[in-house]
C-alpha cells in the first residue's frame, strides 16, 4: 500500500497559474511562491465584493480517537466529489503546525487520493505564515520586556505579564522558564514561558481579521499584561501594532494550492481547536466563497470544539451562514467510544458500536437542535468495516431523520465521495434556520454554561474562585459581550478525556479565564490543557528523511 507522500509525489500537478485561471483569479491578484503555490492579494476581495457568495459547507467530526477519523481527507474528497458532479467547488482548510507534524500526528494535508498538494510544502514551511506569526508574537514580547528595562513608564507589573513567547514546535521544556538572568544589562528576571505558535492570540487574530486595517486594529487591542494598579496594558501603548502588521501583511493573504484532482484549495491559518477557535482564516473563506458555487471548509477536532467555535465565534465575527454540515465518523471510532480496545477496533463488534453510537448522535442533535442546520453523517469507510456495522449506523442516523453516507475518498478520491457530494448539494437547497448557542448580551458565566449544557450535555459548570474573579474583572473592563472559547480536551464531550461516548451527569470545571481582546473572545480553561504540547516517546520526526535529490520520505 502506497503512503500518502508517495501518492502525492506521483501525481502530476498543474502550475498554480493554471489553477488560478480556472478559478477566475486574475493575474494581478496572484503572487506565486514557486510553481505550485501562491498567495492571493486581499485586493481580490475588495474588487469582488458585489459578487454573490457560494454555499458554505462545514465538515466536522465525532469526538476524536487515537485511530483518527479522516476529517481533512473527507473535506478534500467532498470538494473533489462536488467537482465530479459538475459543480464549481473550492476547499478552504487550515495550515498544519510543525508541532504535530513532527510529533504524534504526522502530516495534515488529507490522505490517500484526497489530499491538498504540494503536501511536503504545506506540512513544512509553506509560504512562511507560521514564522511570521511567531515573529510578530515574539516582537511584542521583546517590546514588553524592553519597556520595563528602559524605565517602565507604563508601570507594568512583571508578575502580571500575560503575553508569552512562542515557537512552532512541540517542546515541553519551554512551558515554564525564568528569563532575564545575569547582569542588569540582560533584562529584568521574571517567570515566563512559551506557547506553540498556533496557540498564540496572533494566530487567532490573523484568522479572524477581515482586512489589513482590521488586523492592525486587533493587534493594537492585545493585552500584554497589567500595571501595578491592575490596569490592562495593550500593544498600542507600546506602539507595537505597526511593526507587527508589517510582519504579517503578507501572511494575511490566503494561500492557493490544489487537490490531487486539481480542485482549487485555500490553506490558510491554523489555530488549534482545543485551545483557540480551530478554523482557517475568514479572508480565505470569503475569497473561496467568491470563486465557487460550493465551498467546503473544516473545523478542528470534534463538533463540540471546532464546529461550536466555528459557528459561535467565526460565523458571528464574519457574518457567515453555513448551508449544511457534514459530520465524519468511522466504525472503528464509534467502537472505541463504545469501549472496544484499540487492538480490537478492526474486528466486528456490534455491541461496542451500539454503545458508541450515542457520540455521533449527540453531535448530530447539536447541529440540528442547537444550531438549526441540516446535517449528514459521512462514514469514512475502511476495508474492515462489515455490512452489518455500516447498516447499523445508517439505521440509527435514519431514526434521527438524517442520512449516513458511505465515503471512500481516501481510496478513490472525488469518485469515492460522489454520493456524499450529492447529499451535501441536497442539504444546501433547503432554507437556513441557523442560530447561535448563546447571545452576546448574556454574562460570561451564562455563555460558558450554555455551551456546557446544550452542547456537552453537562449538568452545569463549576467556576473556581480564580475564574470567578477573572470573569468579574473582564466584565468590569468591558469585555462581557465577547463570545467564549472553551479550551478543553478533544477526547471527550466532558473535561475528562477518559469519559468516552456521550457522558452524562458531569460538571464542567472552569479553572481560569483569559481575555483575547484582539481576537475578540474570552478563553475559558478547563481540565489540564497544554498550550505547549510535548513530543511522544517515538516522535514522527524520527521517520522523516531526505535523499540526495532532496526527495522527502516518511512525512505521513
Amino acid at each position: 500500500m502506497k503512503s500518502d507522500i508517495e501518492i502525492a509525489q506521483e501525481t502530476a500537478l498543474k502550475e498554480i497559474r493554471e489553477i488560478a485561471l480556472e478559478a477566475e483569479i486574475g493575474e494581478k491578484y496572484l503572487e506565486p511562491y514557486g510553481r505550485y503555490k501562491a498567495k492571493v492579494d486581499y485586493g481580490f476581495l475588495k474588487d469582488n465584493e458585489s459578487k454573490k457568495d457560494g454555499k458554505l459547507i462545514l465538515v466536522s467530526a465525532v469526538t476524536p480517537t487515537p485511530a483518527g477519523e479522516g476529517k481533512t481527507t473527507t473535506t478534500v474528497g467532498l470538494a473533489d466529489g462536488l467537482r465530479k458532479l459538475g459543480k464549481r467547488a473550492v476547499a478552504a482548510l487550515r495550515e498544519p503546525s510543525l508541532g504535530p507534524v513532527f510529533g504524534v500526528k504526522g502530516g495534515a494535508a488529507g490522505g490517500g487520493y484526497a489530499q491538498v498538494v504540494p503536501m511536503e510544502d504545506i506540512n513544512l514551511h509553506f509560504t512562511g505564515d507560521m514564522h511570521a506569526v511567531g515573529a510578530a508574537n515574539n516582537l511584542l514580547a521583546a517590546m514588553t520586556d524592553n519597556h520595563i528595562y528602559q524605565g517602565n513608564k507604563l508601570g507594568i507589573d512583571p508578575r502580571q505579564i500575560v503575553w508569552r513567547r512562542c515557537v512552532d514546535m512541540n517542546d515541553r521544556q519551554l512551558r515554564f522558564i525564568v528569563d532575564g538572568l545575569g547582569a542588569k544589562a540582560n533584562g529584568t528576571p521574571r517567570e515566563d514561558g512559551y506557547d506553540i505558535t498556533v496557540a498564540s492570540e496572533i494566530m487567532a487574530i490573523l484568522c479572524l481579521s477581515s482586512d489589513l486595517g482590521d488586523l492592525k486594529k486587533r493587534l493594537a487591542s492585545i493585552i500584554v499584561g497589567y500595571t501595578f494598579t491592575g490596569e490592562p496594558v495593550r500593544a498600542a501603548q507600546l506602539n507595537a501594532q505597526g511593526a507587527m502588521t508589517a510582519l504579517l501583511k503578507d501572511a494575511l493573504k490566503p494561500n492557493l494550492v490544489q487537490t490531487l484532482e486539481h480542485t482549487p484549495a485555500f490553506v490558510h491559518g491554523g489555530p488549534f481547536a482545543n485551545i483557540a477557535h480551530g478554523c482557517n482564516s475568514v479572508i480565505a473563506t470569503r475569497t473561496a466563497l467568491k470563486l465557487g458555487d460550493y465551498v467546503v471548509t473544516e473545523a478542528g477536532f470534534g463538533a463540540d470544539l471546532g464546529a461550536e467555535k466555528f459557528l459561535d465565534i467565526k460565523c458571528r465575527a464574519a457574518g457567515l451562514v453555513p448551508a449544511a454540515v457534514v459530520l465524519v465518523a468511522t466504525i472503528r471510532a464509534l467502537k472505541h467510544h463504545g469501549g472496544a480496545a484499540r487492538e480490537d477496533l478492526t474486528k466486528e463488534n456490534p455491541g461496542a458500536l451500539e454503545r458508541g453510537l450515542p457520540n455521533l448522535l449527540q453531535h448530530v442533535e447539536n447541529i440540528t437542535g442547537v444550531y438549526g442546520l441540516p446535517v449528514a453523517a459521512a462514514i469514512n469507510r475502511f476495508p474492515q468495516d462489515t455490512e452489518a456495522e455500516l447498516s447499523l449506523v445508517e439505521k440509527r442516523c435514519g431514526e434521527l431523520g438524517i442520512r449516513a453516507v458511505r465515503s471512500e475518498a481516501w481510496a478513490r478520491g472525488g469518485a469515492g465521495a460522489a454520493a456524499l457530494a450529492e447529499e451535501a448539494v441536497r442539504l444546501c437547497e433547503g432554507p437556513s434556520k441557523f442560530r447561535y448557542c448563546y447571545g452576546l448580551s448574556e454574562s460570561i458565566r451564562e455563555k460558558i454554561e450554555a455551551v456546557a449544557v446544550k452542547v456537552y450535555r453537562a449538568e452545569g459548570i463549576n467556576m473556581l474562585p480564580a475564574a470567578q474573579k477573572q470573569a468579574a474583572l473582564f466584565e468590569k473592563l468591558g469585555f462581557g459581550r465577547l463570545p467564549v472559547c472553551i479550551a478543553k480536551t478533544q477526547y471527550s464531550f466532558s473535561d475528562d478525556p477518559k469519559l468516552l461516548g456521550a457522558p452524562r451527569g458531569f460538571t464542567l470545571t472552569i479553572r481560569n479565564l483569559r481575555v483575547s481582546a484582539g481576537a475578540g473572545f474570552i478563553t475559558a480553561l478547563t481540565g489540564d490543557i497544554m498550550t505547549m504540547p510535548g513530543l511522544p516517546p517515538v516522535p514522527a520526526a524520527e521517520k522523516i528523511d531526505v535523499d540526495g535529490a532532496g526527495r522527502i520520505s516518511g512525512l505521513f
